[in-house]
């Protein structure tokens, strides 16, 4: 007897991606219709991302502690880490570059003759303070939580980090010992990740209060003086994704195109609420789901959320060449390749940090004094418009990164990759009641020859 194959069941992002967008398409009314109303809904934007925040830790910690633990071996951890890194670094570089090609090219602050006396830097005061905490030594020193609870407290993503390489790599060392305690955490895993469905049925609710609110309180008009900026930015993050991370995802055997489609959820999601961390969770589970081995998802998502910002690497070198333009001061080609040099250098030392894009442009203007900082009051209040698309280009470049290094390190299933930027996304692989089938290093060859 004939039977007809199931169909592949479609990923539930799809109706959560309408949902989204009606929701944006409704705050954006609201908040140009009725402003004074549309601000009171601020708090079902805040809210929301605070609970997505609030599963992070755990996300982030489970992941990598049963990543590493079902890698078999310390030395996979240590090449897939390496690979991640050299990746960041030649990426993260590529942007700051391509920002400073584009202020060149565009001259978006061009005209504008604003004598930097005459700016309020009282407005951007508390930014230039924090940005003194910002160095390579304070990152360092960043890096070790107070208490071993204190990481999961502050929800630093690099402390969390920390602690779960470390509980990860203990787990491996103990063997077969430490068999029943990697059980319950595979077991709790599921568990989160369903708390995270939970969560992602209020992202409508999420993105439409902060869509009302950014939109009520701010104005479309509020762009209409930095249009310049704020279009250079756009069109600039647009290239940088499209021919950049394009050129790179077709290198690897993959479309770009495909693949924003296939994250459409989580990047409307970013869009509405202007956080690329409210994406985190769901956007680790959808690449695993897509063939990505979990230890390479745990390890690349995290650490890229913190070492590859692509989009917040383009603003830092554009505003910083606005600021410039704007006020008139001219740089010459060694000034601009040292606050390139230096925005590298505070990128990371900034990395998790609270508005880390904005605190590491202070930062950066600090170290290099011939850009007034005080011309960072001229980009404050748009800086929320521009934040929408650092998150986004910082999401589809870590969802970009996190394939990449997943087929350098043969721990890709191309044939679940294809079928997923397809839009046929199968059920993922399991083991016994809901806990996903680990990798180790005896499946790559059997995976890349897929």
């Amino acid at each position: 007897m004939n039977s007809t194959p199931a169909a592949p069941k479609r990923h539930k992002g799809g109706w959560l991606y309408l949902q989204v967008l009606v929701a944006i398409a409704i705050g954006v009314a609201l908040g140009h219709f009725y402003p004074a109303f549309a601000v009171t809904l601020k708090p079902l934007g805040d809210l929301f991302v605070k609970l997505v925040k609030l599963v992070i830790p755990p996300v982030i910690f489970l992941t990598i502690v049963t990543g590493i633990a079902g890698m078999g071996s310390l030395g996979t951890l240590g090449k897939v880490a390496l690979k991640a890194f050299a990746y960041f670094f030649v990426v993260s570089t590529l942007a700051l570059v391509v920002g400073m090609l584009a202020a060149n090219l565009l001259h978006p602050g061009a005209g504008m003759n604003i004598d930097p006396h005459t700016l309020n830097a009282g407005s951007i005061k508390d930014y230039a303070a924090k940005a003194h905490d910002v160095s390579i030594q304070g990152f360092f020193t960043s890096l070790v939580p107070d208490s071993l609870a204190g990481a999961f407290v502050e929800g630093n993503i690099l402390q969390v980090l920390l602690v779960s390489i470390l509980f990860g790599v203990g787990f491996s060392i103990a063997g077969e010992r430490a068999r029943p305690a990697l059980a319950f955490f595979e077991a709790l895993t599921q568990v989160v990740f369903r708390v995270v469905d939970i969560l992602m049925r209020l992202a409508p609710l999420g993105a439409l209060g902060a869509m009302a609110f950014t939109i009520g309180k701010f104005g479309v008009g509020a762009v209409v003086n930095l249009a310049g900026l704020v279009a250079s930015f756009y069109f600039t993050s647009a290239v940088f994704v499209l021919v950049v991370l394009g050129a790179i995802a077709a290198l690897n055997g993959f479309s770009i195109l495909k693949l924003i489609m296939f994250i459409k959820s989580e990047i409307l999601l970013v869009i509405g609420t202007s956080s690329s961390e409210s994406a985190l969770p769901s956007l680790m589970e959808k690449l695993e789901e897509a063939g990505c081995a979990r230890p390479v998802v745990g390890l690349v998502v995290p650490i890229g959320y913190s070492f590859n910002l692509g989009g917040t690497n383009i603003y830092m070198s554009l505003a910083a060449l606005f600021i410039a333009q704007a006020t008139n001061t001219h740089l010459t080609l060694g000034d601009q390749l040292l606050l390139l040099g230096v925005a590298m250098l505070s990128s990371k030392g900034a990395a998790g940090v609270t508005g880390a894009g904005f605190i590491t442009l202070a930062a950066t203007l600090s170290v290099v004094p011939t850009v007034p900082i005080a011309g960072m009051a001229l980009i404050l209040g748009v800086d929320r418009f521009m934040s929408e698309c650092r998150a986004l280009a910082n999401v589809i470049g870590n969802a970009v990164a996190t394939v990449v290094v997943a087929r350098w390190q043969g721990a890709l299933d191309r044939d679940r990759f294809r079928d997923a930027l397809n839009g046929m996304p199968r059920l993922p692989s399991t083991t016994p009641e809901g806990a996903t089938t680990t990798w180790t290093e005896a499946e790559p060859a059997e995976r890349a020859s897929a």
